[in-house]
């Protein structure tokens, strides 16, 4: 099965974030909760943790791109 991993909601009026940092790569294996990755918003940075166990299938977004809250920026296969 395929999880996505998408931009959390990190306030009310944040609209959309850059993708700081990978911490993981394509075919790294990840556990559930794992950070995988940081974003920065309204001059904060959050982490995304890995919405399931299993392995970094596909990036969608590098480092440096910004995207809208909501926006799938990885896929992992469990």
């Amino acid at each position: 099965m395929k999880v996505s991993v998408k931009v959390p909601k990190v306030g009310l009026t944040v609209e959309e974030a850059t993708v700081a940092e990978w911490l993981k790569s394509v075919g790294d294996r990840v556990e559930h909760e794992e950070t995988i990755a940081s974003v920065e918003a309204d001059k904060a940075t959050y982490e995304i943790p890995a919405p399931a166990a299993g392995v970094l299938e596909e990036i969608r977004v590098e480092s440096g791109e910004t995207v809208e809250v909501g926006s799938v920026i990885a896929v992992i296969r469990t």
